[in-house]
């Protein structure tokens, strides 16, 4: 039992938290809020991947999460720390996401309105993702030019929203679930 690694350290009882570094901060701080929020999209980039969607989005989702946690390194580093070793989120990882907006869009009918979230249980957690994600790029843009790699970061999370709507799209054309227009009523 001794040599058992225990999930619980006690030193955050306190609301204070460690950076990658070794910096302590509160845990309401502004660098934990935005690396938190990017695992809160995660997770429900998980709930996604489990819903009855096709295993073309299903591999780029697994590829996204894990594009998510390097993301999540760069926002938990210490930003007057160097962070050695991290890998980063390049131009390339951005080009795949509009390869697939590109390919899922060539299959939609052309929008003509906002649509309004729902339809299909898997439709739903898109567009709540999606949504989690702008969040998430509005807590990074809080702290950009105070880390590294933030612009990137930034920018792939903007293109994230953006495959989430078309991708919830897209599973609502496969799906066959309906889409609604926002109309507005006068």
């Amino acid at each position: 039992m001794d040599n058992e690694r225990k999930i619980y350290t006690k030193t955050g009882d306190l609301g204070q938290t460690s950076l990658l570094g070794g910096t302590r901060v509160s845990k309401s701080h502004e660098r934990v809020e935005a690396y938190g929020t990017i695992d809160e999209l995660n997770s429900y980039i998980g709930l996604l991947r489990d819903h009855a969607i096709d295993d073309r989005y299903r591999n780029l989702l697994i590829s996204v999460q894990e594009d998510l946690f390097v993301a999540e390194a760069w926002v938990a580093a210490d930003p007057d720390l160097d962070a050695p070793g991290l890998p980063v989120i390049g131009e390339n990882r951005i080009k795949v996401l509009e390869e697939a907006i590109d390919q899922m869009n060539m299959e939609l009918p052309e929008l003509r309105n906002f649509i309004l979230p729902g339809g299909h249980q898997a439709v739903s957690v898109c567009h709540v993702a999606r949504t989690i994600c702008r969040r998430a790029e509005r807590c990074v843009i809080r702290i950009a030019g105070k880390g590294n790699n933030d612009e990137m970061i930034i920018k792939y999370l903007n293109r994230l929203s953006d495959y989430l709507f078309v991708l919830a799209r897209k599973v609502a054309k496969d799906l066959g679930a309906p889409e609604t227009p926002w109309i507005t009523k006068e």
